[in-house]
């Protein structure tokens, strides 16, 4: 057996002496006796008589280890045309200053903390002092409609939210202020304090409750590490899209700490001094583990971009950070990527930059489809790295451990297992499938530490959504099967595969077919309602930058290659070239709402969304497929 797979059976095997030994990386004001408790089984505690500080793992015991004056965190502003480096010195004091404010505030130990801020050093700061206090923190995506923060707010009913005046998205500066004032207005919960940063873009209007940010900071006393035990929470993130009450997933300290440990070291191959470019927004889960927490807590550097990977102003942003900051790993959303190579799809602007230092690609967040893996990978000469996982899981479920061994790349898959993640394929009555065959992505109980162990308040909530339907069984919502190799393939959402006069196909096999075409930079596919069939897809591509063909021709030819690669059962017939596809914030295609239009629902304007103008263009081209 190789490295990983030894690894692997061990933590399934006996997963009390491994995950005890990986708390060995953790500082523990008390140190866990025993792993896992399951005494309250399927709600599964980890380390439960543990007791520690996340932000001093983070942040004190790297200044305490000699290591203060060490970059910890550089923010890389191309909206704003700065660059600010904090060292593991500075960013201890500032969040210790903070902590001071928040205290002085009245928050402690489990209180809640709102956090609605853009990418700038003061949401890790916030995230960090929250931490440090032992209250626990809930970061929403700066610029998110004032109904959605107001449900977020009457959900975790924050004593105190910090926020900032304005965001900037590229050259349009959002102003936050307003849309907190409305957020609070519609919410039944009312916060005592709002903690105001006020950025020169735009000078907010101070309320009555409103405390400004450098005022506080300038009259607080630091605050030493609170120690918390293992299971108390450390943080609340609501997963998008959520309709009527908010689901919250919990997120506890000691089991968070440790598996974001491991997967630093062996899944990205990041330790103490190394630079990690995770090229997300603190307010997704992805910020939360690799923005933030993972990198700190074994002392790497980490980068916090406030920008978009094109327009800002090109699409060479991403190599310029690279070279500019030395960076080893740098992890991002497919999306980015067939964003970047859809406007230089030479890899033109790649030649300006020195990225010597770049190891790894890790890509994440939805299916990476072949003809991006392939670019990418002939593009930077070096291993590109799909792996997945979810909100509710906090790192990654699959993957490929760079920090262990490489393993052998399929593309369409994120390789295998990591450690804790026993990986199961059902089928409706909860039998395992054959090798090779579709059906549910399920995960056998117990969880590994860093998942959630429950959703905020809502226990039953937690096991009717997810714990339910396969009993022992932790239920993904996604689709796909598992080859001869133990390589998973995933095949989108379980809503994704369509049923067409009989046949369950899944769009995303589909969507690879597309995406292989030379001319096509992204694609979608979602299933539509047909009288004769029940269902029938529809197709929608953006091409490339600088392909000047006739709509009409390139459609054509996308109709007959899924014929050719899938066959007539796939029943696509109908491909629409269109300017660009509705994406959320973190660059997920909202293919729930184009088939909601496409089949003639009222489908509201998704508080996630990226630009609003892009789904306004689409409506008519939707309805019209949808017949």
């Amino acid at each position: 057996m190789g490295a990983y797979e030894q690894i692997r059976r061990a933590s399934i095997e006996d997963p009390e002496s491994f995950w005890l030994d990986a708390a060995a990386s953790i500082d523990w004001t008390a140190a866990p006796t025993r792993a896992l408790d399951a005494g309250a089984a399927p709600l599964f505690r980890w380390f439960p008589d543990g007791e520690l500080n996340v932000c001093a793992n983070a942040l004190d015991r790297h200044v305490a280890a000699g290591r203060g004056e060490q970059a910890a965190l550089i923010h890389d502003s191309p909206v704003t045309g700065t660059v600010e480096t904090y060292s593991y010195r500075r960013l201890r004091d500032e969040v210790a200053r903070f902590a001071g404010v928040l205290a002085d505030l009245g928050v402690g130990v489990g209180d809640r903390v709102v956090i609605y801020l853009p990418m700038i050093p003061q949401a890790a700061i916030a995230m960090l002092a929250c931490a440090r206090l032992g209250a626990v923190h809930s970061v929403v995506f700066g610029g998110f409609a004032p109904r959605e923060l107001a449900a977020r707010i009457d959900d975790a009913t924050p004593p105190v939210i910090v926020s900032a005046s304005c965001g900037i998205e590229v050259q349009r500066v959002i102003e936050y202020k307003p849309l907190l004032d409305q957020a609070i207005e519609l919410a039944a919960h009312r916060p005592e304090r709002c903690v105001i940063l006020q950025r020169p873009q735009a000078v907010a209007a101070m309320g009555p409750r409103d405390v400004d940010w450098d005022a506080a900071m300038a009259a607080a006393v630091p605050v030493d590490p609170v120690p918390v035990r293992s299971t108390d929470p450390l943080y609340i993130l609501y997963t998008s899209g959520t309709t009527g009450k908010p689901k919250g997933v919990v997120r506890d300290g000691g089991g968070y700490a440790v598996a974001l440990a491991w997967s630093m070291r062996g899944l990205y191959d990041i330790g103490p001094g190394e630079v990690m470019f995770t090229a997300s927004d603190v307010g997704w889960v992805v910020g939360h583990s690799y923005i933030v927490y993972g990198p700190l807590l074994v002392g790497a550097t980490t980068v916090l971009y406030e920008g978009k990977p094109v327009g800002t102003p090109d699409a060479g942003q991403f190599w310029r950070v690279v070279a500019d900051h030395r960076v080893k790993s740098l992890f991002t959303a497919p999306t980015a990527f067939r964003a970047i190579r859809k406007a230089d799809p030479d890899g033109t602007l790649l030649q300006g930059y020195d990225v010597s230092s770049l190891r790894y690609l890790f890509l994440a967040g939805e299916r990476l489809d072949p003809e991006t893996y392939r670019w990418a990978g002939e593009l930077l000469g070096i291993p590109v790295i799909d792996h997945w996982w979810q909100t509710e899981t906090g790192w990654a479920i699959v993957g490929d451990p760079a920090g262990i061994e490489l393993l052998p790349i399929k593309p369409g898959s994120p390789t295998r297992p990591m450690p804790g993640w026993d990986v199961r394929i059902l089928d409706p009555a909860g039998q395992e499938m054959p090798v090779g065959e579709d059906g549910a992505i399920a995960i056998r109980l117990p969880l590994p530490p860093g998942s959630l162990p429950t959703l905020w308040n809502d226990d039953q909530r937690y096991v009717r959504s997810y714990l339910s339907t396969y009993p022992g069984f932790y239920l993904t919502g996604d689709g796909g099967h598992l080859d001869a190799d133990g390589y998973l393939f995933v095949m989108g959402r379980t809503d994704d595969v369509i049923n067409v006069a009989g046949h369950r196909l899944s769009t995303g096999g589909m969507e690879e077919v597309l995406a292989g075409h030379p001319d096509v930079a992204e694609c979608a596919v979602i299933g539509v309602a047909d009288v004769l069939k029940g269902q029938v897809p529809r197709g929608f591509v953006v091409l490339k930058a600088g392909v000047d063909r006739d709509p009409d021709d390139v459609e054509a030819e996308l109709v007959q290659r899924v014929r050719d690669q899938i066959g007539a059962v796939a029943a696509l017939r109908e491909v629409s070239v269109v300017p660009a596809l509705p994406k959320t914030r973190s660059g997920k295609i909202l293919r729930r709402t184009m088939r909601q239009i496409a089949d003639g629902q009222d489908a509201p304007v998704p508080s996630t969304i990226d630009d609003a103008s892009v789904l306004d263009t689409l409506r008519p081209v939707l309805r019209k497929a949808g017949g």
